[in-house]
């Protein structure tokens, strides 16, 4: 199943690069989706395991980490 977000996630991958996550193909687990992410600096398109990705900013739920 794949999830198109209307509004475009804020990640942080696992190599410290800003992004955001465009879409997610669901592959049936929790643990092993994989995501298409924009990133910020040259606007390269990737695609990451769920396990590479950190949400850096989510105002419904008041979330915001700082790059590390």
């Amino acid at each position: 199943m794949l999830l198109e977000f209307k509004k475009p996630i804020p990640v942080i991958t696992s190599e410290n690069k800003k992004g955001y996550a465009i879409y997610v193909e669901s592959s049936g687990m929790f643990e092993n989706d994989i995501w298409c992410v924009a990133l910020c600096d040259g606007g390269l398109i990737r695609h990451y395991n769920t396990s590479q990705l950190r949400i850096c900013r989510n105002a419904t739920f008041d979330i915001e980490k700082e790059m590390q």
